[in-house]
Order: C-alpha cells, then structure tokens, then sequence
C-alpha cells in the first residue's frame, strides 16, 4: 500500500499496523481486519491492510508491495499468520517465502484452525518471532472477531440516541430527531462496522427505518426483526426472528456474523441489557430536554430496585459529534475477550463542536 525510508521501532510500528487495520474494519468480515507493516534491511517500509473476504490477507498486501526488499527484514502483524488453507493460503507461508528474518505479533489468533500453529512455524523455520507488543489495543479493535472465535456468538453493540434527561421520544412516540445529522451519520459508521442489525417489529411498524448504510462506505447488515414485519416494510427483505435472544446470537454466530448492532426501540434495549447480552453501548446526547417523566426512557421495563442493583459499567470514550455528545460504555467487569478498558474522565476530553447537520435518519 506504501512505501518510506524510515526505521521504526516495535511499538512504532505496531501502531502503524493497528490504524491500517482500522482503516478497513468495515470492509472485510467475516475476516479479521488486519494490518501489516514490514521494514526491508535497508529500511525501506511497505504496508498492507487486509482486503475484502476472498482478497489478500494483509501480510500478502504488504508483501506483494516490498517484493525482493522484505527479504531479511521485520514484519509487524496485528494478529498470528494464519498457517492453514482457506480462500486464500498461509500467511506464515508467505513470510516465510518472502525470507523475513523477524515477525512481531500483537496477538494470537484463537480460531483453531490457527492457535499458535503460525507462530510455531516461523519459529521452526528459524524466523525471530515477538508476539504481545501493542495487544491491548489490538485485541480492543478485533474484539467482535476475538469474541465470535472464542464463543460462537457474535459482539453485540447497544445504540441509544437519548435527551439529557434520558428520553427517547415523546410521549406521542416521535423521535425523529433527537440527534443532529452529524450523530446520525456517526450511527451509520456502527452499522457499517456491523454484520447485522436489530430491530423490534414495534420500531418497524412506527418509523419504518431502512436500516442501510448511508453517510459512510460500507456493506449493508443483514437486517433482523424481532416479530413480524409487514411486506411493504422498508426494512424488507429481512430475517424474522421469534424466540429467545440466545437462540438468535447462536443462529448469528452460525452465519459467521461477527458484530451485531442493536437499534431497536426501548423494549428491545432493555432486554438484550437486562440479559447482559450487551458487550458495549454507544449513547448519543443530545443538549434536548423532554422535560417530564413521560416521555419513552432508554431501557424499557423493570429497572433496578436499590442503589445496590445497579448496573454499573466503565466510560471508554466520551467525545463532540456535531452538537451531540457519543459517550462508550462497557461492562465494568473485565471482559474475558477484551481485559480492563481504560477510563475516560469526561474532564481529559476537548470538547471539540461540528455544528453541521448532515441529512440523514434510520
């Protein structure tokens, strides 16, 4: 993908390959989105991201680009080579034809198809193999494919648009719009990022949202409905589903879904919460006030009984979009897939404000 002059050092590197892979996270599942940097002898840097599901894996890109130059060189991946056949072949094949003489890793892949059997064959063919440097946050950015590798179950992202006194629509039921267009757009980046979508059949009867992506490059989710859709729907064609949450992660899982965006209305997102289904949470605040308790609240149905109920959970990230405030939540628990997250005091935080208002909806 490009080329320099410049020797860089692990976490230099490492850093670099972390934003590739960012870079096409909404392009390539239900592979890993993977980013590769290799340094030749002379210092010459060639990168590679990744490709769209039956394209070269990041190693190839980058490989492809340095040619006769990686020979000798290091290569910085943001997970293990993959040491098997699928669409495509070996990764650590690869480098090893390339001649590296050194191959840093952030992380170990826990597909077993893979599981160490990269690693071990660079290591048996003489290669200097690092593995752990950056792997915070590198497992953070593939936490979705780390997740769906080690369970079965896809990561499940929880939307809310909310006022500052935590309403979703009026007592009426409209909504629309709470949110500036820049937040809008924003959302479209999740859904972008995420294999599927989903809805209550209520949201579907009221707004009638498509649930495409719009605003942003990206392949539109499989759309799912929780209940019936009517045949005219905008949301059409989709999957129906009746039945319980777990079943259904387990059915998504199954289709190799590896991020599923919940957008549904305030009885859906109580639920999926209530059920500690939900691995992270993205609010939009909007500098609105409803003004009253009746308007439509966040989560819907029965709440904590005592302080001492509560659910509590980490902030990762607060920051401006547009006029609105994007605040990321996760579970306080340490998640076995993820580790500790880092606490973002609202304090550390520029506030940073875009006043465009771009089109946009559901």
């Amino acid at each position: 993908m490009g080329t320099s002059s410049t020797h860089v050092d692990d976490i230099e590197a490492m850093n670099q390959a972390i934003e590739l892979a960012a870079s096409v996270r909404a392009r390539t599942s239900p592979n890993p989105w993977v980013g590769c940097v290799v340094e030749s002898p002379s210092g010459a840097v060639f990168t590679g991201a990744t490709e769209p599901a039956g394209g070269r894996h990041a190693e190839v890109v980058a490989l492809d680009a340095a040619g006769e130059a990686a020979r000798g060189g290091t290569a910085w991946v943001t997970l293990e080579p993959c040491s098997h056949t699928g669409r495509t072949g070996p990764c650590a094949d690869a480098l090893l034809s390339a001649g590296l003489a050194r191959v840093v890793v952030a992380l170990e892949d826990p597909d077993p198809l893979v599981a160490g059997a990269g690693l071990e064959r660079l290591r048996a063919a003489g290669v200097e193999v690092e593995v752990g440097v950056q792997q915070d946050p590198a497992r953070t950015l593939l936490a979705p494919y780390l997740k769906h590798r080690r369970t079965g179950r896809p990561w499940v992202v929880l939307k809310l648009a909310a006022s500052l006194d935590g309403r979703t629509a009026a007592p009426d039921g409209t909504s629309q719009w709470i949110t500036g267009g820049a937040a809008r757009a924003d959302a479209h980046q999740l859904r972008a990022e995420s294999d599927a979508v989903v809805v209550g059949a209520g949201t579907v009867r009221a707004d009638d949202p498509a649930l495409t992506v719009r605003h942003v490059e990206g392949r539109d989710p499989l759309r799912v409905v929780l209940g019936t859709a009517p045949a005219e729907a905008r949301v059409q064609p989709a999957l129906e589903f009746q039945g319980d949450l777990d079943d259904l992660l387990e059915q998504l899982g199954e289709r190799g879904v590896l991020q599923v965006l919940v957008e549904g209305g305030p009885t859906v997102a109580g639920e999926f919460h209530r059920r500690g289904l939900v691995d992270h949470y993205v609010a939009y605040l909007a500098p609105v006030l409803f003004g009253g308790e009746d308007g439509r609240p966040m989560l819907a149905g029965p709440g904590a009984e005592t302080m001492a109920d509560v659910w509590r959970g980490a902030i990762t990230d607060v920051r401006m979009v547009g006029g609105d405030v994007r605040v990321d939540l996760t579970p306080f628990a340490p998640s076995p897939v993820t580790g500790p997250v880092p606490v973002v005091r609202v304090g550390e935080v520029e506030p940073v404000r875009d006043p465009s208002d771009a089109e946009g909806g559901a």
